[in-house]
């Protein structure tokens, strides 16, 4: 199966060296499970010729939020309207998880609660797990076809599911606990309050459930569809 990333993103170069750009996170998060990819940098404006280029898409994370005036995020929601047209199976995440919900009639904004990061507790059809947060912008209204499957207390609409084929979560399973160290020594500064950079860097060394995640998105692509 060919899974076509959806790159919305690009991490921070001091960063790269050590944990490569927002596709290879996730060609790392899904090794060993039989897919092939290609990425297409969309944020840099270079689209698919059609959504059949893929058997599958993944649509990354961004620095950018989805209610910008971006010239390449009408076209991205175009994309995501004609794959969800055929019904193809579809995941988003953070980024890729709000531009899905705004393309399909939803609405997307900066919380006024403020930012959520670091190792964060969730709720996932009904189990508790621990994932990487790292947002302010949140779905904010749901899409008429969206059905929440997981939140936690700072975010209620943080998985969703619409039908069988489209499958977005708010957190990173694809972030490290070091890459999100790096983010509260780059991105983070001046953005971010101190005392949450400070609370998540406590915390670092927690485990995640990124594992659970990554068999998660793997079984979701790999599902037989009628």
């Amino acid at each position: 199966m060919k899974i076509g990333i959806l790159q919305t993103g690009h991490a921070p170069d001091e960063l790269t060296a050590a944990s490569g750009d927002y596709d290879v996170m996730f060609r790392q998060l899904l090794d060993g499970q039989g897919f092939t990819f290609e990425t297409f940098p969309v944020v840099d404006g270079e689209f698919p010729a059609d959504a059949g280029v893929a058997d599958a898409w993944l649509i990354t994370g961004s620095k950018h939020g989805a209610y910008e005036d971006l010239p390449w995020i009408p076209q991205l929601e175009a994309l995501i309207r004609e794959i969800h047209h055929r019904r193809m199976p579809l995941v988003g995440i953070c980024f890729g998880h709000q531009v899905i919900a705004q393309a399909l009639g939803g609405r997307v904004a900066k919380f006024d609660g403020g930012w959520s990061v670091g190792n964060t507790e969730y709720s996932l059809n009904g189990t508790p797990l621990r994932l990487n947060a790292w947002h302010q912008d949140q779905v904010v209204e749901l899409p008429p076809e969206a059905r929440i499957i997981g939140e936690s207390d700072f975010c209620r609409n943080a998985f969703l599911a619409y039908g069988d084929h489209v499958w977005t979560s708010q957190p990173h399973p694809e972030f490290s606990s070091s890459f999100v160290d790096g983010l509260l020594q780059t991105r983070g500064k001046g953005v971010v309050p101190p005392h949450q950079l400070q609370a998540a860097a406590d915390i670092l060394d927690q485990p995640t459930d990124s594992h659970r995640i990554a068999t998660e998105i793997a079984d979701f692509f790999k599902k037989v569809r009628t």
